[in-house]
């Protein structure tokens, strides 16, 4: 079953494809507006908010199948069947991937940032949804209130901020999460995994991979596995970036995909 996402559009109407924006584990759109505001000159920039994220409705399922089939209905919904330019980071950039090998003819090009078509074996940042499930939010009015309850748990400061960015004020008083924090958990094998693509599945259309030169994440495939499923690739490194690539170095970030969507 499909979940109907919530999404934000930004920028001019134009005949050029949207470009459709997803998120990372624990973000949503929101955390890419200032990005989006400025690939917006030219083009409608969506920021969109991926099942159990955000302001889009929760499911039980958290896998990149079930993600990436509640996009394609977003692309046939609103977007009148597309093709749209696709950008993931993370988790979005996985849930990017397998939409344009199972939706090729939705997919105009694609931008997949800090992450390769591979399953991970560590679970890296989904350990932190049981230490987010298991905070007591009781008495707790303030972000910075849960900032400080997480120190132990969480001691990078800049990781913390961004978690509870997802506290929001619960009915009643108090504060809730709007993560899913259940379906996330539950679905860690899915998420830190990569489902097999449909036998010879290949996207054959402009593709081009970010990857934080700090960062080990696109590392980690294999030789030739990236370009195998995506054959029109461009794999562009930036310097002193970690797996945050567009909040590290926002403009050799934005340059990247500026060349890559607007070719001179």
């Amino acid at each position: 079953m499909t979940v109907d996402l919530v999404y934000a559009e930004t920028g001019p109407e134009s005949d050029l494809p949207p470009l459709l924006v997803l998120h990372g584990l624990y973000g949503s759109g929101r955390n890419w507006a200032t990005v989006s505001k400025r690939l917006a000159e030219k083009r409608c920039v969506v920021t969109v908010d991926l099942r159990n994220h955000g302001d889009s409705p929760w499911a039980d399922a958290m896998d990149y199948r079930s993600m990436a089939e509640d996009v394609a209905a977003l692309v046939r919904g609103p977007f009148g069947g597309g093709p749209v330019a696709l950008m993931g980071h993370s988790m979005g950039g996985k849930v990017a991937m397998m939409l344009a090998l199972t939706e090729p003819d939705f997919v105009d090009r694609l931008i997949v940032v800090d992450i390769a078509p591979v399953a991970y074996d560590k679970p890296g940042v989904l350990e932190y949804a049981d230490t987010l499930r298991r905070l007591d939010l009781s008495g707790l009015t303030r972000r910075g209130e849960a900032q400080q309850a997480l120190a132990a748990d969480v001691p990078n400061q800049v990781v913390r901020a961004f978690l509870v960015q997802n506290l929001v004020d619960a009915e009643g008083g108090g504060l809730r999460w709007r993560l899913n924090l259940d379906a996330i958990d539950a679905g860690t094998a899915d998420l830190i995994g990569w489902p097999e693509p449909p036998t010879g599945a290949r996207y054959e259309g402009p593709t081009l991979f970010v990857a934080g030169g700090a960062s080990s994440y696109v590392g980690a495939a294999e030789p030739g596995e990236i370009e195998n499923r995506f054959p029109q690739v461009e794999i562009v490194t930036i310097p002193d970036a970690g797996h945050w690539v567009h909040f590290e170095q926002p403009e050799a970030f934005l340059a990247a995909v500026r060349g890559f969507l607007d070719p001179a």
